[in-house]
């Protein structure tokens, strides 16, 4: 897995703006997701704001090397398609790498549920990702009982 480099700085600044954001342990696993309203400056959120009203858009989902195959990254997004829905959210998007690729964050998000919504060639040519999309569930609201 490849993920953009930040400094502390950067990573205070994402987190503060999250919508969800979650560790597991001191450091065994984090997701950062944030949703469209974040003035997130990230060419692949960009993609997304362009063609989504709403959305949650997964930044990054990050589990140690000596915490894998512990099922930490899909009780992250366990929680966080909890949260979505209660906030009423529709959507999640990311992305993942296609070149070079990523052929385990594929499998794993393909488990999930995810299907490709685009593709597009990162500014510098380095990286082509695909853009992934789970829909969700609408909250059920409970209606009001006629008199």
């Amino acid at each position: 897995m490849e993920l953009s480099p930040l400094t502390a700085d950067a990573f205070a600044r994402l987190t503060g703006m999250a919508f969800h954001a979650r560790q597991v342990g001191e450091a065994d696993a984090f997701l950062i997701a944030l949703d469209q309203d974040a003035g997130y400056d990230n060419p692949n959120f960009r993609w997304m704001h362009r063609r989504f009203e709403r959305f949650v858009y997964v930044d990054r989902v990050v589990v140690a090397p000596e915490a894998r195959g512990r099922g930490l990254a899909g009780a992250l997004y366990a929680d966080l398609f909890t949260a979505a829905e209660a906030a009423g959210h529709t959507r999640i998007v990311c992305e993942v790498n296609s070149d070079p690729p990523n052929p385990a964050s594929d499998a794993f998000h393909a488990r999930l549920g995810f299907a490709e919504v685009g593709a597009a060639t990162l500014p510098g040519g380095a990286k082509t990702v695909r853009y992934l999309e789970r829909r969700l569930q609408p909250p059920v609201r409970p209606r009001k009982a006629s008199s």
